[in-house]
């Protein structure tokens, strides 16, 4: 990975919710809103299984607050091959420089889609699947134990063949996002985006983390990916990584200053 070496830092817990006003005090805030000139790059930003682009509405603020492009890609999530070809063509249309932003199983789209596209600088993964070739999400998720989702799910079968994953509403919480309050979450178990088995369970083309350099966001309290599957991912594939004390699995929901921060890292590294 060239000058781009894994560091890894932890951060206390603080509160929940960042408000914009705060986000932008932050030193990591005011240096970015400093970098005025110049064309910043558009950050990409794919959501995972159970959730929708909603899911990046704090980390879209705090972006636009500070002069970043920014597009929230409707991630499919019917298979993977179709999912990051689908991400692909929306990166076709993206003049100038990306980053490119995926949580969860957006990951894995991320690590297949950003291939070939010579414009995109940075990859950052947010509580995400970097896998390597020939690896699936399913498989990298049970590779070190801790997490709860496979006893969470419930599957409905899709007319026409091929069966669609959700997760137990009454489960929802403690598996996906347990640093959010109950009332939001129970929101958001009733709108979840399934997403289907056989996609979760397709193996991961050649990486795009082996020529590009790669930031990394590890919940500590992530019960969907285990901190240990993700600090795997981080270390084999360089990435520069923080870790969340006590976050959830949608640590850019609890903790988005630190997802930005991450962002922000990306941007001055590669610029």
């Amino acid at each position: 990975m060239g000058n781009y070496r894994p560091r890894r830092r932890t951060l206390g817990a603080l509160a929940t919710g960042v408000a914009l006003s705060g986000v932008a005090a932050s030193s990591g805030w005011a240096a970015g809103r400093g970098e005025a000139t110049g064309t910043k790059p558009t950050v990409v930003l794919v959501h995972g299984v159970f959730a929708d682009a909603s899911g990046w509405n704090a980390t879209i603020a705090s972006l636009q607050y500070t002069g970043f492009p920014v597009l929230a890609v409707a991630n499919p999530l019917r298979d993977l091959a179709g999912d990051s070809a689908y991400v692909s063509g929306v990166l076709d249309t993206i003049p100038g420089p990306i980053i490119l932003v995926g949580h969860s199983y957006g990951g894995e789209v991320i690590t297949n889609a950003a291939r070939g596209h010579a414009n995109v600088k940075a990859l950052v993964y947010v509580a995400a699947f970097a896998p390597d070739e020939g690896e699936s999400a399913l498989e990298l998720a049970g590779r070190f134990p801790g997490s709860k989702l496979p006893d969470a799910l419930v599957f409905r079968p899709l007319p026409g063949g091929g069966t669609d994953g959700y997760i137990d509403p009454e489960k929802f919480r403690d598996v996906f996002a347990g640093d959010l309050p109950s009332a939001r979450t129970r929101v958001m178990a009733a709108a979840q985006r399934p997403g289907a088995v056989e996609g979760l369970g397709a193996h991961s083309g050649d990486p795009a983390w082996r020529s590009l350099p790669s930031w990394y966001v590890i919940p500590t309290a992530d019960n969907v990916i285990p901190a240990a599957v993700q600090r795997f991912m981080a270390e084999r594939a360089g990435s520069t990584t923080v870790e969340v004390e006590g976050a959830s699995h949608v640590v850019m929901m609890s903790r988005p200053d630190i997802v930005v921060r991450q962002i922000l890292a990306a941007f001055r590294a590669t610029r």
